[in-house]
């Protein structure tokens, strides 16, 4: 037989023997597949080690190769194979000490990763697993704090309504039962009746924005308008509120400045600034508004002199229902939602809005995107 020959005989001797033994294996594997990680690397050692003892033999059988070669080299594959399956049991001993100590990690409260070394893919998974067990934490934080908000929320609205309601009841009953008779009293009733029910209709308003902007259904317009025309138009706005209470309202801002907006949404979250800034700030104070760029973006900020707010209220201005007091007194402070609705309008344009003390009073800015 020519050498070329016999290499392809000893090759398709080899290969048939290493496929049988293979196809063993890998149904042993099947059937051992939901074992420990060890007992399937034993399979896999003791499986190339069968593989290889077979097409030795098989080759000395078909080579006529001295029985005691065949020994030699089957004693030789022995001994490799059992260091094999020795190194596999001690792997699988290895991954399966990496696997408990990370099972044991997650069973705890909270999830902390293993202090010992482990095997890069359970690595991998350990610090997947550390930073979903930090998103859950933090969505679990958020989801109380919103739940907390709501409680609130539903506790001083309530105390909202019942008092105007109380009121309007009363004083229908007044005119009803004939109580007041005078022509100027019926007027006077009458004039706060109308002003009691505006007031209820604003606050629905406020309510209906808000579940729209936490619903995610809060649909925006956008047209192209300058920076400018819209303080302009804030300015305006809030005129005549401000001249009632004897604040002074200016307002100025960079030309040229053109955003992409809803004018409608993004005009009434920057008035619900101003109307704030102006209800918190006393008579002879003043309420400046700026428009800028900076950083490629519009900036606007809303100064006041309301004095400042306390350090331990900033972080929950912008909360829903919060008014900075405890006392829930009627007034025309509104619900305590404008500043939420402000935020929740200003992130739908991917903006940011931020407070800090400033000056005599504290400043609102809201960032927002520069259209291309």
């Amino acid at each position: 037989m020519l050498p070329f020959e016999a290499l392809l005989d000893v090759t398709a001797t080899a290969a048939v023997s290493a496929l049988a033994v293979g196809g063993i294996g890998l149904a042993v594997l099947r059937l051992v597949r939901t074992r420990r990680m060890a007992v399937q690397l034993a399979v896999v050692a003791v499986a190339t080690v069968s593989a290889i003892v077979a097409g030795i033999i098989a080759i000395t059988l078909r080579m006529f190769i001295s029985s005691h070669d065949r020994d030699v080299a089957l004693t030789v594959v022995a001994i490799a194979g059992l260091v094999g399956l020795g190194v596999a049991v001690l792997l699988g001993r290895r991954l399966a000490r990496a696997n408990q100590a990370l099972v044991t990690a997650v069973r705890a409260e909270p999830f902390t990763a293993p202090a010992q070394v482990l095997p890069a893919e359970l690595a991998e998974l350990s610090r997947e697993l550390e930073a979903a067990y930090d998103r859950l934490a933090a969505a679990h934080t958020r989801e109380q704090a919103l739940e907390a908000s709501r409680r609130e929320l539903v506790a001083w609205v309530s105390h909202d309504l019942r008092t105007p309601l109380a009121g309007l009841r009363a004083m229908a009953e007044a005119l009803e039962d004939e109580v007041v008779v005078d022509e100027e009293t019926v007027r006077r009733y009458h004039g706060r009746i109308r002003a009691e029910v505006d007031r209820l209709t604003e606050m629905v308003d406020d309510l209906f924005e808000l579940s729209r902007i936490h619903s995610g259904t809060l649909r925006l317009s956008r047209q192209r308008v300058g920076l400018d025309d819209l303080v302009a138009e804030i300015v305006a706005g809030a005129e005549p509120l401000a001249r009632a209470k004897g604040v002074r309202v200016r307002g100025a801002a960079e030309r040229g400045l053109p955003l992409e907006v809803d004018t409608a949404e993004l005009s009434r979250a920057l008035r619900n600034l101003v109307v704030n800034a102006i209800r918190h700030t006393p008579s002879d104070g003043s309420v400046e508004i700026l428009g800028e760029a900076g950083d490629g973006r519009a900036l606007l900020s809303v100064a006041d002199c309301c004095g400042g707010i306390p350090a331990e209220d900033l972080p929950r201005v912008f909360d829903v229902a919060f008014r900075g007091e405890s006392a829930r007194t009627p007034g025309e402070g509104g619900a305590g939602l404008g500043l939420a609705i402000a935020r929740g309008i200003v992130e739908a344009h991917e903006g940011e809005i931020a407070v800090a003390n400033a000056g005599p009073g504290c400043r609102f800015t809201v960032e927002l995107p520069l259209a291309r």
